[in-house]
């Protein structure tokens, strides 16, 4: 089976082509960035509406198929920003009826972990999800994904675009956090908001904009990196703690993020477990990731009608169902 998928969720379009053995055949991306502020949502989905076809016909063309060749189509249903997903959605209804093919929507959430799991060859980890708008500690029981710890405002994403935007460093700002992270060396105290299993970012936030005039940014930067990553540490340390796990997961867009990567490396080298860091073609949003999920549900015998492919812009990861065998 070939599965060509669809990731429309925020400020990336991705066009994904991959098969049921796993064999990535295509990543086609484009994201919208800015020198200066942040990311409007309608100018995100005008993006996509100029982008995708373009990008379907690059990953058609780079994996040597033709939509004849393709068994599967699948989209981010959710969640996300509603005027992005529903370009998206659109654009794989088309398809499906276009071509007569079957379609499927995902959870964006949900796609990160298993296109993590398969990529690191992990079984059942303790996920750490760090992305733009969704920052969770997850981990799968009694048929769903069970939420451990969660940002209880902004995702840790969303947080150093944030940071970011405050230092006209433009968007998306976590990449630049990082380069200019590796230049500070002087830690600045920040408020340590974590409580039990969830933690917080915006009073991190708030202090970091009162310390930008008195501070040098690569300082700034390097103690909002050493700071809020230790927190996203220590509570799934916990929940691998609590559940015994012998395998973690890092994935989401700041799996990218070097100095997190390490932090995690070192925390389960520490407890003698089996780790995970999603690759980073694959760890942002992507089409893959979408083309994976729609394949391992299909597979596991989910169908769906057009009629039933509304998006769900606050779809959670425990509100899925686990059909498939893992």
């Amino acid at each position: 089976m070939i599965c060509l998928g669809i990731e429309s969720t925020a400020h990336t379009l991705g066009i994904g082509i991959i098969n049921d053995k796993g064999e990535i055949l295509s990543n086609k991306k484009h994201t919208l960035e800015t020198e200066t502020g942040g990311i409007h949502p309608i100018k995100a989905a005008q993006a996509h509406e100029l982008f995708y076809d373009s990008l379907i016909r690059s990953a058609l063309k780079e994996s040597k198929l033709t939509m004849k060749d393709i068994d599967l189509i699948s989209f981010s249903q959710g969640p996300g920003l509603g005027q992005c997903l529903r370009r998206g959605a659109v654009i794989a209804r088309s398809l499906s009826l276009l071509y007569d093919i079957p379609i499927i929507g995902v959870n964006h959430c949900v796609a990160h972990v298993e296109i993590g799991k398969k990529l690191c060859n992990l079984k059942n980890p303790v996920t750490l999800y760090t992305s733009g708008a969704n920052t969770q500690i997850i981990a799968q029981s009694n048929g769903k994904y069970r939420i451990f710890g969660e940002t209880m405002d902004i995702g840790v994403g969303n947080f150093l675009d944030n940071i970011g935007r405050y230092m006209n460093l433009g968007f998306p700002g976590g990449p630049k956090i990082e380069k200019l992270a590796e230049k500070g060396s002087k830690y600045i105290e920040l408020p340590y908001t974590i409580k039990g299993m969830d933690f917080n970012f915006s009073g991190i936030q708030n202090k970091v904009r009162q310390l930008l005039e008195k501070n040098s940014k690569e300082d700034i930067c390097y103690s909002v990196q050493e700071n809020v990553f230790a927190i996203l540490v220590e509570a799934t340390e916990r929940a691998v703690a609590h559940l015994n796990s012998e395998e973690v997961l890092l994935t989401g867009g700041v799996a990218a993020n070097k100095r997190l990567a390490k932090m995690i490396e070192d925390m389960c080298k520490q407890r003698g477990i089996k780790y995970g860091i999603c690759p980073r073609s694959v760890s942002g949003d992507n089409g893959v990731m979408i083309a994976w999920q729609g394949i391992i549900e299909y597979n596991s015998g989910k169908r769906q009608k057009i009629i039933e492919t509304e998006i769900d812009g606050s779809w959670r990861t425990d509100d899925v169902n686990i059909i498939w065998n893992n």
